[in-house]
């Protein structure tokens, strides 16, 4: 979860258009600062040259003003000094604001001891009127100035971007869109994405999935040819092979070396099946595709014929124990696979002289297949590991080749259904419970 929060493109468009606005706002406080300060030096500069020429025109008498540094002045604060000529020339560094003679009028810029101040001086003939403000004061009204236009700027944020978010998440929209479309999609939906209500900048990594599922459906074609093949060259021989088997013992019965040949090949001939089988479900061959409705009671009591031989060589008692006609629609090629692969292995494990019984009942809007054994069972924290391939709880018992409860699993996930292990409380060995669909859609 932590990768995908840190690789989103939504939450990096979001952080980066935040960032931006917020450096955007500092640089808008910058410019309106500087803006302000230019504006209010240009009025203040008027206000001032306007009082001192109002100050000369009535001929004044000297004037000092009075500065005290405790004191917070505003803008409206001017100070007017008017000091004559005749005046020792020291004399003028006595007054902390006052500028020595000058020639010609204009604004000065001087620090004092007090700070920098801005200064109109107007030489007369006799004497000098100064009229003075401090610089800090000008800067002040324009930072009010500035932050008076960043406040609203500040209020508004959070709602641009909150609209912002918005606007992104709906311009990424087609991307989520494109990920619940290959979402819903299962192994065997490999169909063309269509491109035309997606945005042109995803439209060439449509083109290549689209690419890619035409190379994957090449390639599970050649699968499914390969496997047709294999299961017509490997099933072929060794049926022949098993028949001259058995044409030979009949004439050497008691020959040791061929009665093992003869149990090698039937072992050889049980695990071509099984990968076989296993290879159908991996590959989706198109004919466990094709879905028919049949009675899954008699589909049950075929499996259990199909192995009466191999029960009664060990003297077992199989046969069902409840049977309701329920009628299903689905891959019946796939269920008959699931109760033949659960019954022979309830056969391999259960001792001579044992008992398998098997059920069909519907229950909850489900159709239900049971096989219970008396046999050892099985430690209910193996019954994750028993689906696995090749692997086999008991192998000193039995030789098998460790497919068969894969093969089921395998199935029942193809069919939509559920498979659960337990213990059998009338017999005391396996449980095995496999619940399907009525209608699957497939």
């Amino acid at each position: 979860m932590a990768l995908r929060t840190r690789n989103s493109l939504k939450r990096k468009l979001i952080l980066y258009t935040s960032f931006f606005s917020l450096v955007l706002g500092c640089l808008l406080v910058v410019s309106a600062y500087k803006i302000a300060l230019e504006e209010t030096n240009e009025i203040l500069d008027a206000q001032m040259q306007n009082l001192a020429e109002r100050v000369a025109a009535h001929s004044p008498a000297p004037v000092q003003s009075a500065f005290d540094p405790d004191k917070h002045y505003h803008e409206e604060d001017l100070f007017v000094d008017v000091w004559p000529y005749a005046q020792q020339t020291h004399q003028y560094h006595e007054f902390n604001l006052l500028i020595q003679p000058i020639h010609k009028a204009g604004f000065y810029t001087h620090k004092t001891a007090h700070g920098t101040w801005r200064t109109y001086v107007l030489p007369l003939k006799d004497y000098q009127v100064q009229v003075s403000q401090q610089q800090s004061v000008r800067q002040n009204l324009a930072l009010e100035l500035a932050g008076s236009m960043f406040i609203p700027y500040l209020i508004f944020m959070p709602f641009v971007l909150w609209g912002l978010g918005w606007m992104i998440s709906r311009i990424l929209q087609p991307l989520d869109d494109f990920k619940s479309e290959l979402s819903q999609r299962d192994s065997k939906e490999l169909s063309p994405i269509q491109s035309d209500n997606y945005p042109i900048e995803i439209v060439p990594t449509i083109h290549e999935m689209n690419s890619l599922f035409d190379r994957i459906s090449v390639a599970q074609q050649e699968q499914r040819q390969f496997i047709a093949d294999a299961a017509h060259e490997l099933r072929t021989p060794i049926t022949a092979l098993n028949l001259q088997i058995k044409v030979l013992l009949q004439e050497f019965p008691e020959h040791k070396a061929l009665n093992n040949l003869a149990l090698g090949l039937v072992r050889m001939q049980h695990l071509v099946a099984q990968l076989l089988s296993l290879a159908k479900q991996d590959a989706s061959l198109p004919e466990l595709e094709s879905s028919q409705t049949f009675l899954l009671n008699v589909t049950a009591v075929n499996c259990v014929e199909s192995l009466m031989d191999l029960a009664m060589q060990k003297d077992i008692d199989l046969g069902v124990e409840l049977q309701e006609e329920i009628q299903l629609h689905t891959q019946e090629t796939a269920v008959h696979s699931v109760i033949y692969n659960l019954i022979d292995n309830a056969i391999k494990y259960t001792p001579e002289h044992g008992v398998i019984n098997v059920s069909v009942y519907a229950q909850n809007g489900k159709a239900i297949v049971q096989i219970e054994d008396s046999g050892p069972g099985i430690d209910p924290a193996l019954h994750e590991q028993i689906l696995k391939r090749f692997y086999r709880v008991h192998h000193h018992k039995e030789v098998g080749s460790g497919l068969g409860l894969s093969i089921v699993d395998k199935a029942v996930e193809r069919l939509q259904g559920r498979l659960n292990f337990g213990v059998s409380a009338s017999l005391g060995g396996l449980q095995v419970t496999v619940h399907l669909p009525m209608n699957a859609e497939l």
